[in-house]
């Protein structure tokens, strides 16, 4: 079953680029204003499955088309595939530093110090980790996590040169086929396929693992982002998000105005939400201080797209 999860992910079907601006009028109301961005400014595939982006540059993970880079919001787009190197032009995840951009790929950890001129491959071969085909990845100084599909979470502390595994046999984590990954701080968060989101606050040890149970949209959650105690969580059935650290959720769908209840991933960068979503990319800005807390009564947009 997870198997075709991960076919359905890769050939599904094909979402339009939207990006969503989105202002809070009021706690019960809201405006928004769309442009799309699509092939036709150069993005290296209409189905994107990952986003990033930090200050007016975004990075984009596209079905086929390779990791997508925009240094102008959108306007244009400049694509890094397997001729510069990219461990496969299907990418599920990305994440940056600096000039240096990490990408989760069907063959490998890919990361790049150059801007995505040249790329350095992690895989279970040359390095442990534990699964080829990787859909979210996460790094903090020289340690990286990486979401395996059928290995667990994977963590280097030495930039990918190797890893340590952790997966439901040892550490009890909701399910080896994991979609997306973030760490804060201690704490380490895993979006699985039909396990939840798992929480980790020692490393990976042992998980706290939050389902439907908790008020989570779907137990199927394909990324994860958090600021916090605030958890955003990308599911099957639309974004879920806690303010209480996975104790309680809300979820925010088709209904509240989310391009699909199929939500790939999510991003948030001071009052902006970055999401991607089978109705394509979205982004929501809400610059009222504490404005995020209300996004429920004002109906988000946000999303992307996974398995």
């Amino acid at each position: 079953m997870q198997s075709n999860t991960l076919k359905k992910s890769a050939v599904g079907s094909i979402a339009t680029a939207v990006i969503v601006t989105g202002v809070l009028a009021t706690p019960a109301t809201a405006s928004y204003s769309f442009t799309n961005y699509t092939t036709t400014n150069g993005l290296g595939n209409n189905d994107v499955l990952g986003v990033y982006a930090i200050g007016s540059t975004i990075y984009a993970a596209t079905n086929g088309g390779g990791l997508s880079v925009s240094t102008n919001n959108g306007t244009s787009w400049t694509n890094y595939t397997t001729a510069n190197g990219l461990g496969g032009n299907f990418v599920r995840g990305v994440y940056a530093s600096g000039s240096t951009i990490y990408a989760a790929t069907v063959g490998g950890v890919s990361v790049s110090s150059d801007g995505g001129s040249t790329w350095t491959n992690r895989t279970a071969a040359n390095s442990g980790l534990g699964e080829n085909a990787v859909l979210g990845v996460y790094a903090s100084g020289s340690t990286i996590y990486a979401a395996t599909f059928g290995g667990g979470v994977s963590v280097s502390s030495n930039n990918g040169t190797s890893w340590t595994n952790r997966t439901t046999k040892n550490s009890g984590l909701g399910s080896d086929f994991v979609f997306g990954v973030y760490a804060s701080g201690g704490t380490i968060y895993a979006a699985t396929n039909g396990g939840g989101l798992g929480v980790s606050s020692d490393g990976g040890t042992s998980w706290t693992n939050y389902t439907t149970a908790n008020g989570l949209g779907n137990d199927s959650v394909y990324g994860v982002y958090a600021i916090g105690s605030t958890i955003y969580a990308a599911t099957l059935g639309g974004l879920s998000v806690s303010t209480n650290n996975g104790t309680s959720w809300t979820n925010y769908t088709t209904a509240n105005g989310l391009g699909s209840d199929f939500v790939n991933g999510v991003y948030a960068s001071g009052s902006t939400i970055y999401a991607a979503t089978n109705g394509g990319l979205s982004i929501a800005v809400v610059p009222a201080p504490g404005a995020l807390a209300l996004l429920g009564a004002a109906g988000l947009v946000g999303s992307r797209r996974r398995r």
